[in-house]
């Protein structure tokens, strides 16, 4: 019994820094999905500079780790702290991880999600846009009738596996960024926890848990949303969601 309520105080006390995680990626999904759209859209432009920067971009954030990425910005931000920030009286927010946190996430899940949805706009059928501007459909049109959904189906599941990622890479925000007051996610808390009573077993057990039972939640939603996008098509191919299965063999 010592050992459940040890397990149950832990997994209480991981329920507010996980608020914290749940942030940086509620923040950072929809603010990076739209600049990825565009950024997948200029990649696929005629424009030779629009194509090149938006290329050079995805090839930098993709090239460089994440973690690398946080120190990155946090200097900035204090280099300019003097110059800019503190004469505007916003050296609070600037310098805040609730701020530099999300904005590290969004540049970089912009360019995975960029690489993927540029992929999936490749996969769109040339006869279907062919048809949809024969018929007389502006841009707009064949963008939001033809485009999009073709795009979108295709890239749904591996736009799924890049949230779940970045909701792990929350876990680098204050590994990196300084922890300022009670802002501790679960992987600080986690830290924490350890430095009181070095029972790493327990407390990083159960911070996994965490990370494991938001990420079946994010799966399960997902792919409610894929099933409802592939609700045309017939019989397995519309089953996204993860079943747990029990079947042992005894004998191989």
């Amino acid at each position: 019994m010592g050992l459940l309520s040890a397990i149950w105080a832990d997994i209480l006390t991981y329920a507010y820094p996980a608020v914290f995680n749940i942030y940086f990626a509620a923040v950072s999904l929809p603010i990076g999905f739209g600049l990825a759209l565009l950024c997948a859209l200029g990649r696929n432009s005629r424009n030779t500079v629009v194509r090149q920067l938006c290329s050079a971009y995805v090839y930098a954030f993709r090239g460089s780790p994440l973690f690398i990425q946080f120190f990155l910005f946090y200097s900035i931000a204090l280099a300019l702290n003097p110059i800019w920030f503190r004469p505007m009286g916003i050296t609070w927010l600037m310098t805040n991880p609730l701020f530099i946190g999300p904005l590290a996430l969004v540049m970089n899940t912009t360019a995975y999600t960029a690489e993927i949805l540029y992929g999936a706009l490749r996969t769109v059928p040339r006869g279907e846009l062919e048809a949809a501007r024969a018929y007389g459909m502006s841009p707009l049109q064949v963008f939001r009738t033809v485009t999009w959904p073709n795009m979108i189906r295709v890239a749904w599941p591996a736009y799924t596996n890049e949230v779940v990622f970045l909701f792990h890479a929350t876990a680098l925000v204050y590994f990196t960024l300084p922890v300022i007051g009670n802002q501790k996610d679960i992987l600080s808390k986690a830290k924490e926890l350890f430095e009181r009573d070095y029972n790493a077993f327990l407390h990083l057990s159960v911070a996994a848990l965490w990370f494991l039972t938001i990420s079946m939640v994010i799966f399960f939603i997902f792919g409610l949303a894929y099933e409802r996008m592939m609700r045309h098509m017939p019989g397995d191919r519309t089953r996204a969601r993860p079943r747990l299965r029990f079947g042992p063999k005894y004998i191989r």
